[in-house]
């Protein structure tokens, strides 16, 4: 195993996710690539040319996310740093995107969005149905 991808929206999931991805590695010797991928939020459309929209702004927030999450991250024995990927689009379709020639793509089972209820959040369903590597749907602990 070489290449791990794992999808970080700064859930509590995806933060397990993250974790349980670098134990993978330091077992394996594999890299890391942690993916945060972000959109502008529908409501800033509405109504259409309410307000001036910033993407900068959205940008810089998903990057401070995900750096916030990954220096939180134990990363020691890993072979080399976490790389950190912050993309703009679709979730779902952005990780199978990034995911395509990876060895395992590794998600949380449940996001920021959707119905909390939901066993799987509609991203993992997602990369389940149609990543093109193995994919491992990190579930919340059971104490």
């Amino acid at each position: 195993m070489r290449r791990i991808v794992v999808g970080v929206d700064g859930s509590q999931s995806s933060r397990n996710a993250l974790n349980w991805a670098v134990r993978e590695a330091r077992a394996h010797g594999a890299r890391v690539e942690a993916v945060h991928v972000w959109q502008v939020p529908a409501a800033a459309f509405y109504p259409p040319g309410a307000i001036a929209l910033d993407v900068g702004t959205y940008e810089e927030q998903a990057k401070q996310q995900l750096d916030e999450i990954v220096d939180s991250t134990d990363t020691t024995g890993l072979a080399d740093p976490i790389e950190r990927i912050v993309t703009c689009g679709p979730p779902a379709r952005t990780l199978l995107e990034v995911a395509k020639g990876a060895d395992l793509l590794v998600v949380g089972s449940r996001g920021r969005g959707g119905f909390a209820g939901l066993v799987l959040g509609s991203v993992s369903q997602q990369c389940v149905h149609h990543a093109p590597c193995p994919v491992v749907v990190v579930r919340p602990r059971q104490d």
